[in-house]
């Protein structure tokens, strides 16, 4: 039995047969004898003292409880001292207060927890990292991560349709007074989930409590590049299952537009890349390839002895060949027979789908035991390419 309801009880048991025994022994005018009543006086003292016990048991457990609770849970205490914060609703994350009390938090292990993270818990449990920090770690993901550059970026509340047209009515030629004909215009819907991505580090307890290092900058730059360079990879090789599906996926994924002939793709093999992709696609379009393929298609020329690879002549633009931007993911797979080695079309048709903001948490207790603090960052994200025709594959011939 637990303690604390062992003492509850002990204290009824006392209390019960304390009533009783005055019950018994009082006389007909309800006195008791001097002897009684030192009995009596013992029964209601170890009452008191049974009463006291009980409420440390219980300042103990409420205690335990406070210190167990999710970091997503507020501290319930005043922490401002009666100073009230005349800030409207809403505007926490935006505030320097709000990251100053993340950044004091992480730097004490969360044992100094500020009111004011109560306006950013997540659902999960955990706090929402700051505004700025937010949009330090999405301007950090477009920088690393060239899918969301390329892509579109949609943030959604829940689950997402996107709504894709199949197939399309055709006009045709019909005789004065003949009878119409009727074609079915068919539509399908892409739905934009979200699979959750998390990292984890751990540093040391000296490191948090150092605050001349400077913390805020080293986590958000860590998590940055593993949250960008799982993106990354899954917006290209993603499975769809538990990951965004991604874009050579042989279901759902781009189409092949050319498949050459040897291991090394030749110019004219490129050139009909360009030109298995529709027009209107064309215009927008640009290509995406690994460093290794990148190095040999630097090397391809024209009938007349000229580069088809032409250098950026402008400071932040790409380099473009074919007269097309060129862009590499070290995700994109090496040139290998039987898989694409080169893709090329309109990446924005490559829809990502953002649910809600990233969170921080500590993982509390995980180091205890050799002075290091974890914590995870989380967020849920889905990535889908609506119209596979927008983006053509070159693929190597098969040995």
């Amino acid at each position: 039995m637990n303690k604390l309801l062992e003492m509850i009880e002990k204290r009824n048991q006392a209390w019960n047969a304390a009533k009783s025994f005055v019950e018994q022994r009082a006389d007909k005018d309800g006195l008791l004898s001097d002897a009684d009543a030192k009995t009596y006086a013992e029964m209601e003292q170890k009452v008191r003292n049974l009463s006291v016990e009980i409420e440390r048991l219980q300042a103990m457990e409420a205690m335990d409880a406070e210190m167990a609770k999710p970091i997503g849970t507020p501290i319930t205490a005043k922490p401002m001292n009666g100073v009230a914060d005349d800030k409207p609703a809403g505007t926490f994350r935006a505030s320097a207060d709000y990251k100053n009390a993340m950044l004091n938090a992480l730097r004490t292990n969360f044992r100094q927890v500020s009111n004011v993270l109560q306006e950013g818990i997540d659902a999960q449990g955990g706090y929402l990292v700051p505004e700025e920090y937010d949009s330090r770690l999405i301007d950090a993901l477009t920088e690393e991560n060239v899918i969301r550059k390329l892509g579109t970026r949609i943030t959604t509340s829940g689950e997402h349709k996107i709504n894709i047209a199949a197939t399309k009515p055709a006009a045709a030629w019909i005789e004065e007074g003949g009878a119409l004909s009727f074609g079915d215009a068919t539509f399908d819907q892409i739905i934009l989930d979200a699979h959750k991505l998390h990292v984890a580090i751990k540093v040391t307890e000296e490191l948090l409590y150092d605050n001349a290092f400077k913390l805020e900058d080293y986590i958000l730059e860590a998590f940055t590049k593993a949250l960008a360079n799982a993106e990354e990879d899954a917006f290209i090789n993603g499975t769809g299952v538990g990951q965004p599906l991604g874009i050579l996926a042989e279901t759902g994924g781009a189409e092949i537009g050319v498949t050459s002939e040897t291991a090394q793709p030749t110019a004219d093999e490129v050139i009909s890349l360009v030109y298995s992709l529709k027009r209107p696609y064309r215009k927008n379009a640009v290509f995406l390839t690994n460093d290794k393929c990148l190095a040999y298609l630097r090397t391809l020329k024209d009938l007349t002895g000229q580069y088809l690879w032409q250098p950026s002549l402008k400071e932040g633009e790409p380099d473009r060949f074919l007269g097309y931007g060129i862009y590499t993911s070290p995700y994109f797979p090496v040139p290998q027979p039987g898989k694409a080695c080169v893709a090329f079309g309109d990446f924005s048709y490559y829809n990502i789908g953002d649910r809600g903001t990233r969170s921080f948490a500590e993982l509390k207790e995980l180091f205890a035991g050799n002075g290091m603090i974890g914590f995870v960052a989380k967020e849920r994200v889905d990535g889908k390419l609506v119209l596979p025709e927008a983006i053509k594959l070159l693929k190597v011939a098969e040995d």
